[in-house]
Parts: C-alpha cells; structure tokens; sequence
C-alpha cells in the first residue's frame, strides 16, 4: 500500500483530469490489479455454467443480501407518472436512499478487522448504480461495481475459494439489479455510441460470459442468436442472458441494432472472442476519458504507478482452471516474486476495435493483486462511473 510522507493513507478521489492522465492510469496499480482480477476470473469460470453449484461463502451470501435490501428501496420509490419517456424522476428519491442507507448496510457485514476499508469500499458501491443528475447508467458504473469486487479480494474479505461465485453470483446478482433499475425508472444509456457500441449498458458480462464458454461450449459462436440457442441456455450461460435481454428490449434485426455483437459470430472460438473482447475493453472504455474521468481510487485500487516493465496479464482459455485449492489467487504482494517478462504498454486511447484476435498469454509481474490459474494468469482493465462528463 502507498503511503505519502504525511503516513496517511491515500485520499479516495478522482485522479484522471485530463487526457494526460490516462498513460498514468494505464500504468497504475489498480489497472493492472482490476485487469489481473477479470482475466483470473475469465480463467477461473470457464466451463462452469451460471446454474451449477459452486462455494458460496458467508461473506458472499452477505454480500448477496445488500441486493435483497436495495430491491426494498426500489419497490419503495416506484416510477412517478411523467411526460418525459426516459429517466423517471422517482430514481432520484431510490439514490438518495442508496447513499443513505449503503453505509450503514456494508459496515454491519464488514468484520472489525476489515473497517478500515469501509469508505473505500462504499465509494465505489454508490458509484455502481447510476447518475442520479443525468438519471442514466453505463459501463462506468459497472467499472466501478469491479473496482468493489477486486477491492474485495485485495482486502481478503473475499477468499480464492470465491472466485467463481464473486462472478456468476454476485455479480450477475448485479447485472440483474441493474437491469431492474434500468426498467423500472428507464434510465438512459450513459454515452452509448448507439449501434455501433457493444451493448447500451454493459460490457463485463460478455467477457466472462465468452470464458463459461470457453470449454465444452454446447454450441458454436455462429448460433448465440438463434431464437432455440437463447431459449435454452439464457439461464445457463451469462453471455446468452445478456442476448437474451437485449432481445427483450429492441426491436427489428438484431444485425442492425447490434451490428458489433453481429459481427462476433463470425468469430471461430469462444476463446478468441473472450481475448478480443478484452482488447475492446481496454480501447473503448477504459481509455476513453469521459469515462475514466468520474473514476475514484484509493488504497484498494491504487493510482500509484507499478514498476516499469510490469506486464499486463492475459487470460489463456481453452483449458478446464484447476480447483481453487491448486490455484493462486488474489496473493499478498509480499508474496508474488516479480516475473522478468516485460510487454508492450497498455493500447493508445484511440485504438481501432479488432475482435479476431488469438489469446495470449504471460506473466504478471511486480508486486500485484493477481488472480492465477496454473502457471499462467488471466486479467482484464476497468472503466469509469459515468460515461459523460457530468457538470461541475
């Protein structure tokens, strides 16, 4: 952990405020960490479905009870009658309430020995459900609902043994709180680049959705749109529940409403398509500054730069991860011995999309929060709160 020469923990704020700021953020602790943290788990879930039984933790479950109370706050403030078609003005009265409430709710499942996170982690809870001045949500918010989830692993309050639950429990808990929360108060897309953006709301999803996939998929990338295909496996599978919704709520060809997922089928494995869609991770949102701009940091997710030539780690898929016993995971930096290998920088901020990519492999190095399956890790970047820049 970085401490300044006053001895007090750093301050959770933005860090990004301007466009030169991004190469410091694509260098920084957190990136690397939250990067180490999805493609871990990318690696970690592969082959399992959504359905199937894995570990639950008590403090999973714990966590999994914040959405139970959240969902009370929503049946407590329902959609107001308004002219305006998107962004319902009752959203404001349940965000209120969030940030009210959130606190309270996270210090009591928090052991005393892990409060010392509490701020940080509420940060980024709050910041995980929407602008309430704009009244939309976007892969900024889901960006900084990760930030939490890693922060959970760094402070140990979440154990290996959780990964894959953190993902197709707690997270997809997440997804499904954040669709509700889009319905019931039509929340507007936060900078959504409309057809030619991956999905109006999330991206995460179908990164890891692409990993369940990854082995002993029961079907080709070329069917994901088939009416049977989604039918059958949108509960198993995270990828087809999120084609699933998108299904729900657009109209016409789904060619021409979502021409990027479109264009995926053409893609000939599910682990390349896991490895392209980490690649348009990195280009799209998380070097995009309206984006990265409304990001907060803190000693979690630290914006302290790591060791030059620290390398980014690279899910390799294709292969059934070893049980959580025989893996490495979130490890105590103290722990991890650097690794020489040394890659390219992060991607520049305005880099083309190019979903054919193969996986890649390598090692992280320096003293990171890694998430590693075997020999060889997995990992992936995050984004913002907001994708507009919200007025000052």
């Amino acid at each position: 952990v970085f401490i300044g020469f006053s001895g007090k923990l750093p301050a959770i704020a933005k860090r990004v405020q301007n466009i030169g700021d991004l190469a410091v953020w694509q260098r920084s602790r957190a990136y690397h960490d939250l990067i180490g943290y999805i493609n871990g788990t990318s690696s970690a879930i592969q082959g399992i479905k959504t359905t199937d039984q894995m570990h639950e933790s008590e403090m999973l479950r714990k966590l999994l009870g914040l959405f139970d109370s959240l969902e009370q706050l929503v049946q407590q403030n329902p959609p107001l009658e308004q002219p305006q078609r998107f962004g319902n003005k009752a959203y404001r009265d349940f965000a209120r309430e969030m940030r009210e409430q959130l606190p309270e709710w996270v210090e009591q499942l928090l052991p005393p020995a892990k409060q010392r996170y509490h701020n940080e982690l509420v940060q980024y809870l709050v910041e995980s459900f929407g602008n309430a001045t704009r009244i939309d949500y976007g892969t900024g918010h889901e960006l900084s609902f990760l930030f939490f989830l890693c922060s959970l692993f760094k402070a140990e309050i979440l154990q290996e043994q959780d990964i894959a639950s953190a993902a197709l429990r707690l997270f997809y808990r997440y997804l499904e709180f954040a669709r509700q929360l889009q319905r019931t108060y039509n929340m507007e897309p936060a900078g959504s680049q409309g057809v030619w953006s991956l999905d109006d709301f999330q991206f995460v999803p179908f990164i890891w959705g692409s990993a369940q996939l990854a082995v002993k998929s029961p079907f080709d990338p070329a069917k994901f749109v088939d009416e049977q295909i989604i039918s059958d496996f949108k509960d198993q599978f995270m990828f087809i529940s999120c084609i699933d919704y998108i299904c729900k709520v657009k109209t016409g060809h789904f060619g021409e409403h979502s021409n990027q997922l479109w264009s995926i089928t053409d893609v000939p494995s599910w682990a390349k398509i896991n490895a392209g869609l980490v690649k348009m991770y990195q280009k799209e949102i998380l070097s995009k500054f309206p984006v990265i701009q409304h990001v907060y940091f803190g000693e979690l997710m630290s914006f302290e730069v790591v060791t030059p030539g620290t390398s980014l780690p690279n899910a390799r898929l294709g292969h059934v991860a070893p049980p959580p016993s025989k893996r490495i995971c979130i490890a105590n930096p103290k722990l991890v011995p650097p690794a020489p290998a040394v890659v390219a920088p992060p991607p520049p901020a305005e880099a083309a999309i190019d979903l054919n990519l193969g996986d890649s492999s390598s090692n992280s190095s320096d003293s990171s929060v890694v998430l590693r399956a075997s020999a060889s890790t997995a990992s992936l970047v995050a984004e913002g709160s907001g994708d507009k820049p919200s007025p000052q």
